[in-house]
This record gives structure tokens, C-alpha cells and sequence, in this order.
């Protein structure tokens, strides 16, 4: 393996974005047009969001904090991914890899709680309009957003110190693209089974309990909508809700099949491909299905673009 002989004992070594592909090159380089896409079209929405006022809203303001994760998100991946590749160095010292771990589990976690909230979100502003604005203050929608960071820092700090002390007795390859809780718990040669039931509760916490949720808000708001007698109001809350459903429906699913199920039960392929939708992917639609179907956003971009042209 390059870079083994100057690598620490305690280092891993990651496998990359699946090692026996043969066309891997050509992979890479889509994962990382697909990384710019990604940063760009998240930057692109924290900019038209803050810099236009009429955008300054709670629903808004969520919508910047979901942009703001999946752009730190991908960053914290896929540059040590292409680095490592490319440099031929396959190499995560320890402390790097509870790094990594740490803020992919924090961001990751801090997304369910927000996701939650955008749903809370629009269920006042469908179900009870006329107490939106004293229910969706800037303040409490402030705090909550900062309760969605503070949470899941808390979560990712201990599900990153806990499993870095295991034992590992034999390889330390790491078989996936970066440092994740189920595939670290894979190295270790201590009966980690204890500690998958407690990955499978407090996953159902933080991705059953907040996807209930969800669905439970989305029901009453469609429940809501039917009984709507303006057909455009209908259509403006069933775009809305549409986009954010798409979006959780992304995030959820590969996060329960991979959270909920034992680490032995799916495979090293089946982790990554999974990852690789969730983490990569997703962030790089999550712009587009907010901003093609949102009147008010395209109108923030076409006035970006007027005062480009000006100048």
C-alpha cells in the first residue's frame, strides 16, 4: 500500500471509493464535479438567502442553515477522498479519522433535528397562519436552529470518543472513503454489540422519532390543504411541501438502512454506495429542489444576476 512504510501504527488507511472499479479515475473525477456542483449551488442559495431581505423569513433562514450543512458536509469528505487518491497517500492518522467522524456525525445529526423543524415550519404555516409569525418568531427560530447545532455536537461527541477506543487487533483498513462510526466498529476485535444496540437506539431517536414527525406534520398539512377553496393557495403549499419531502425522503432512507441495521448485515459496496448518494449526491439536489420550484428564490437569483450585469 503507498504511503504504508511512513505511515504511524495507529494510522488507517483508507480503501477509497470502491478499490476494485476499474475505471476509478474517471469515477473520482465525477465525485469531485460533483463536489463543486454541490459547494457552489449551496454558497449560491447562503448568499441569495441573506443577501436579499425579502428572504429573511423563518422558513428561509432553515432553508441557509440546511445549505450551510451540506456545504461543510461534503467538504469534510470528499477533499481527504481526492487528495488521498490522487497522491497515492492512503493514510488517516487517528486523530484525523475522530475528526472526520466527529463532524460528518454532528452535521449529519444536526440535519435530522432541522429537517424536523422545517417541517414544524410548515405545518404553522399552513395549519395556523394566523399565529405563524407569533409562533415562527425570528428568536425562537434562532434558538431552535442553534438547539439543532448544540444537539448534535453533543450526539457526535460521544458517538466519536466511545468507538475510537476499541481494540483494534488486526488490519486497519478501513474499507469505504472516510471515517464512519459502523465501518470503524467493523476493525474492532472487542464485542461491539453492545454498542450497535446503543447506534440502533439512538438512531431511532434521532432518524424514527424526527421521520415520524415529519409524516405526522405532512399529514395534517395535506389534510389542510384538501380543505383549501383557492387552488393557487393549494398549489404554493403543495410545492413547498413537496420540495422538503423530496429532500427528507433523500436523507432518511440510506440513514436508517445503514444506522439501523447491524454492520455485519450489508456490505463494504453497500455502505459506500449508500454514502455516496446520501453524502454526495444529496447535497448536490438539495439546491436545485429548493430553488427550481421556489418562485421567491429565482426572483433573489434573477435580481443577483441584474445587479451583476449592472456592474
Amino acid at each position: 500500500m503507498v504511503g504504508g512504510n511512513a505511515s504511524s501504527v495507529t494510522d488507517f488507511i483508507l480503501m477509497g471509493l470502491f478499490p476494485e472499479f476499474q475505471h476509478s479515475i474517471i469515477l473520482n473525477f465525477m465525485i469531485i464535479f460533483i463536489y463543486i456542483l454541490a459547494f457552489l449551488g449551496n454558497l449560491l442559495l447562503i448568499v441569495l438567502i441573506w443577501g436579499d431581505s425579502r428572504l429573511h423569513t423563518p422558513m428561509y433562514i432553515l432553508l441557509s442553515q440546511l445549505s450551510l450543512i451540506d456545504l461543510t458536509l461534503t467538504s469534510t469528505i470528499i477533499p481527504k477522498t481526492a487528495s488521498n487518491f490522487f497522491t497515492g497517500k492512503r493514510t488517516i492518522s487517528w486523530i484525523g479519522c475522530g475528526t472526520q467522524s466527529f463532524f460528518y456525525l454532528m452535521l449529519g445529526m444536526s440535519e435530522c433535528l432541522l429537517l424536523t423543524l422545517m417541517a414544524y415550519d410548515r405545518y404553522v404555516a399552513v395549519c395556523i397562519p394566523l399565529r405563524y409569525l407569533t409562533i415562527m418568531s425570528l428568536r425562537f427560530c434562532l434558538h431552535m436552529v442553534a438547539g439543532c447545532w448544540i444537539g448534535g455536537s453533543i450526539g457526535s461527541f460521544i458517538h466519536t470518543v466511545y468507538p475510537m477506543h476499541f481494540s483494534i487487533c488486526g488490519s486497519r483498513e478501513i474499507h469505504h472513503f472516510f471515517c464512519e462510526v459502523p465501518v470503524l466498529i467493523k476493525l474492532s476485535c472487542e464485542d461491539t454489540s453492545v454498542y450497535q444496540l446503543v447506534v440502533v437506539v439512538t438512531s431511532i431517536v434521532l432518524l424514527v422519532v424526527p421521520f415520524s414527525l415529519i409524516i405526522a406534520s405532512y399529514t395534517l398539512i395535506f389534510l389542510t390543504v384538501l380543505r383549501m377553496s383557492s387552488v393557487k393557495g393549494r398549489k404554493k403549499a403543495l410545492a413547498t411541501c413537496s420540495s422538503h419531502l423530496t429532500v427528507v425522503s433523500l436523507f432518511f432512507g440510506p440513514n436508517i438502512f445503514i444506522y439501523m441495521t447491524f454492520t455485519s448485515s450489508h456490505s463494504p459496496e453497500q455502505d459506500q454506495a449508500l454514502s455516496l448518494f446520501s453524502n454526495i449526491l444529496t447535497p448536490m439536489l438539495n439546491p436545485l429542489i429548493y430553488s427550481l420550484r421556489n418562485k421567491e428564490v429565482v426572483a433573489a437569483l434573477m435580481k443577483l444576476m441584474g445587479r451583476c450585469g449592472v456592474s
